[in-house]
């Protein structure tokens, strides 16, 4: 953490929770499709990309869908989740994120997202935040979900960073497996019950700033 160049990090349940929101557009899905999908099943979700989202929810629902099928079922619960979250705003922001992404501002840190969210842009427009990041990368950009580490990898470049120059910020286990994987030192948001692999761990980004 003292020699980091560049803090790359996720967005959803590290700095604002739209889990929530992904939740009931995806409960809303599966009752549509007659599928019992309770928050325990959500947690699978966590972290991979809408395209195995939506393979998983038809998984535990026991439903093939063919490609075009999937398709306009992914979007179809993206114009849901889309409409949970346009009311927005800074007040959504989880405890001590923007105090931390200034924090490392004034220290000199480059700052970027590394999220699979394909509507990272306009969530970080409504939380007043963009003007905070040196660069962005999210689902538009890369081709691999985590835990594969093209996305981070990705922000690394993006910053003109080596990779162990590079500290990863994660709640999701795909995550820290994905910044590991990149060579990144990873601080997991959560519980080291739930994020062994994490080089360590915090409740939340508030316990990173300084009083």
């Amino acid at each position: 953490m003292e020699a980091m160049k560049g803090a790359i990090f996720d967005l959803d349940g590290v700095l604002v929770d739209t889990a929530k929101y992904h939740y009931l557009a995806w409960k809303k899905l599966a009752d549509q499709l007659g599928i019992d999908f309770t928050e325990a099943d959500n947690e699978q979700l966590k972290g991979v990309s809408r395209v195995r989202s939506l393979e998983i929810l038809l998984e535990l629902g026991g439903i093939e869908k063919d490609e075009l099928e999937q398709s306009r079922l992914r979007e179809l619960k993206n114009n849901w989740y889309l409409a949970f979250i346009k009311d927005m705003t800074e007040k959504e922001l989880l405890a001590g994120a923007k105090e931390y992404l200034l924090q490392l501002r004034e220290e000199g840190v480059k700052i970027s997202l590394g999220s699979a969210s394909k509507n990272a842009i306009s969530i970080l427009k409504s939380l007043n935040i963009y003007e905070l990041f040196d660069e962005i990368i999210d689902g538009t950009k890369v081709a691999n979900a985590k835990p594969d580490p093209e996305v981070f990898l990705k922000a690394a470049e993006g910053l003109g960073l080596k990779p162990n120059e590079c500290v990863v910020f994660e709640d999701a286990q795909a995550g820290v497996q994905a910044g590991k994987s990149a060579g990144m030192y990873v601080v997991g948001i959560g519980t080291k019950e739930n994020l062994p692999e994490a080089d360590e761990v915090v409740a939340g980004l508030y316990q990173l700033v300084k009083s």
